[in-house]
């Protein structure tokens, strides 16, 4: 008899379908991918901002697509989105260059504020996404019509080990939407800080658990 443990499916939420293997990430020193980031971007657009039409979150997958067809066919990802209409967008970016499967090694975020005429890169890492940032900005300033627009580096706290770049994405998720609702910009943002970085993958467990997921 195999011993080997079944990827049952943990949670299908909206687009979402998270497995066991997937909610592991979550439980130890692991990097999360890209099924993770697509659930919280889910949720928060569909639970903590669901009356908010000015924030797009863009998941990873629709994001790494952009970045690898031709400038012609980014409409047909983004126009669904409704990003022409949006105020703020979040791109969750990682250095993945093959284009038909996932992958990479380090994630960083990318927020266009149309307001602000400006791309706000955050990067846990330093710089080691800004020329995978710079690439997508091109290709967005296109697609959105935003030529003038300008990329700035944007506070971040800097992670301490190889691994949680991803909850760094998600928690400067959290720390630019609220300085969003109260400032209505980006600038001036903060970092994070640590206690919230080591306390987000247990509060996304708890979020998972909440929505009826199987958490072993």
């Amino acid at each position: 008899m195999s011993t080997q443990r079944s990827d049952d499916i943990a949670l299908s939420y909206h687009e979402s379908c998270l497995r066991s293997s997937d909610v592991d990430l979550l439980k130890g020193p692991y990097w999360l991918n890209d099924q993770i980031i697509s659930f919280y971007f889910e949720y928060l657009e569909n639970e903590i901002f669901e009356n908010d039409a000015d924030l797009l979150f863009v998941s990873p997958e629709v994001t790494q697509c952009i970045r690898m067809v031709s400038a012609e066919e980014v409409g047909i990802f983004l126009d669904p989105l409704r990003a022409q209409d949006r105020s703020f967008l979040f791109f969750a970016l990682n250095d993945n260059v093959v284009a038909d499967q996932a992958g990479g090694s380090h994630w960083s975020l990318l927020v266009f504020s149309r307001p602000e005429k400006t791309f706000y890169h955050f990067d846990s890492s330093r710089t080691a996404n800004s020329e995978h940032a710079r690439h997508l900005v091109a290709i967005l300033k296109r697609a959105l019509h935003c030529p003038e627009a300008q990329m700035r580096s944007g506070e971040c706290l800097q992670q301490s080990n190889g691994y949680d770049c991803g909850v760094h994405v998600l928690c400067t998720v959290d720390t630019v939407t609220r300085q969003i609702r109260k400032q209505g910009k980006i600038e001036g943002v903060r970092s994070t800080r640590y206690d919230v970085i080591r306390a987000k993958r247990e509060d996304i467990l708890g979020i998972i658990e909440n929505l009826g997921g199987k958490i072993k």
